[in-house]
């Protein structure tokens, strides 16, 4: 089996994965005496915070996706490998590339992250694309589009009301940033585009099991939502389980009863599972694992039986003050900086304090001029809130280049109402059946 190798004058660091966790932890550990080597089956860096601006044709997927090579090319002691890894030795301390090849670590860093989850119903997936990749967005996109542009050629009411018909599973930040993205798209942006339908007449229902939206969000901030997403004209649905997704549409339960939506474009924003590498860890290091899949990690961020292995992002696990760390952002870059910090803390033989995620604040955008933020004991939405989230997401783009075109591209779309990246790419079709 060939093997990568590096000069054994240096601490082999492995880190899997180049989102927000491994990408800041690699950036941590550039001025350190380390070797590094990230793989990533990708050649960006995604910035998933505004995956669902390409979704709903605000932004292209270029705008939010940053070369892993170009971002790190200053780090004399970083390579990036193009290459998907799919097995362990935790005795060898080997990672394996599905090509055959190995590469030897003294720390390896986990930062696969999470994938869609549907609570053990697979088979939705084909009608229900969740929000995870520029691949889902750009289909999601698609089928969007599609469906306003069937409507206008339908002449059965029927099947125009199915197509006009948008349904969000999910009240999370990522399902209600969509249905209200949706709505806008429906009262603002198409508004003038077709003459056989009015796009204002769709339907965008947001399907949600809890009592309320933004269920983890102070309850002030979580009516703010509601009110702002019904002024563009979004239907929550709450204490809503669904039963079934199809190509007709989405079957659930209320306490009313049953209920049936006929939609051809359902999105999936209810829920995440961990990466395949959960298992693999599991199966070669011991890791314990929550009901997720996530490894349950020590306070340090290693495998319990195995400290030189790191896991961070959405693939770990940490309980802090009773409750887990949250699978966002921001927590994924405080643990990659943690991990370097813990690597240079034991190089010197030195301790480090444990990981604590600092909560900064939380923010959600429901469309123009409207969103919440939650920052600590302030709690702000509409305008204030809005500009505030502009302001934050544009800071934390990776490149610069990047900033300047997504905040020029919101600023011609803020006064012109318009999307610049309405583009129906691939097939174009609803359902994979069709």
């Amino acid at each position: 089996m060939a093997r990568y190798t590096e000069s054994r004058m240096r601490h082999r660091v492995v880190i899997l994965g180049g989102g927000f966790a491994g990408l800041y932890a690699a950036q941590s550990l550039g001025r350190t005496s380390t070797e590094i080597t990230l793989v990533d089956k990708r050649n960006f860096h995604l910035f998933q915070p505004l995956l669902y601006q390409v979704a709903t044709g605000a932004l292209s997927p270029g705008d939010i996706a940053s070369p892993l090579r170009f971002v790190l090319n200053g780090q004399r002691n970083t390579r990036v490998l193009m290459a998907e890894a799919g097995g362990l030795d935790a005795i060898r301390r080997e990672v394996f590339l599905s090509d055959g090849t190995s590469i030897p670590y003294d720390t390896l860093i986990v930062a696969t992250g999470a994938t869609h989850h549907y609570f053990g119903h697979e088979t939705w997936a084909q009608h229900a694309p969740g929000l995870k990749t520029i691949e889902d967005a750009t289909e999601i996109r698609s089928r969007i589009l599609s469906a306003f542009e069937r409507a206008e050629m339908s002449t059965n009411s029927d099947e125009r009301l199915a197509l006009l018909t948008f349904v969000v599973v999910g009240g999370g930040a990522t399902g209600v940033e969509l249905a209200g993205a949706l709505g806008e798209i429906a009262h603002d942006t198409l508004r003038k585009d077709f003459r056989g339908i009015n796009p204002a007449d769709a339907r965008i229902l947001l399907i949600e099991g809890a009592d309320r939206l933004l269920p983890v969000w102070p309850p002030d901030l979580s009516r703010a939502a509601e009110r702002a997403l019904i002024r563009f004209g979004v239907r929550a649905h709450l204490n809503a389980r669904v039963t079934n997704i199809d190509a007709e549409g989405v079957r659930f339960e209320t306490a009313e009863g049953p209920m049936q939506i006929a939609s051809r474009t359902v999105i999936w924003a209810a829920g995440v599972q961990a990466s395949p590498w959960g298992k693999i860890l599991a199966q070669a290091a011991g890791a314990p694992l929550d009901g997720a899949g996530r490894v349950l990690v020590s306070d340090d961020l290693s495998v319990p039986s195995h400290p030189e292995i790191l896991v961070i992002g959405d693939l770990a696990h940490i309980d802090q003050d009773g409750q887990p760390v949250p699978g966002v952002a921001p927590a994924a870059m405080q643990q990659g900086r943690f991990a370097a910090r813990l690597i240079e803390a034991r190089l010197r033989n030195c301790t480090l304090a444990p990981f604590r995620y600092r909560n900064k604040g939380n923010l959600a955008t429901i469309g123009r001029n409207r969103a919440v933020a939650e920052l600590g004991r302030l709690h702000l939405s509409g305008y204030p809130a809005w500009l505030l989230w502009v302001f934050i997401h544009l800071l934390y783009i990776v490149e610069f280049e990047s900033r300047l075109l997504i905040a020029i591209q919101w600023a011609y779309d803020y006064f012109t109402w318009n999307r610049g990246a309405r583009l129906i790419t691939g097939t174009g079709k609803m359902r994979p059946e069709e």
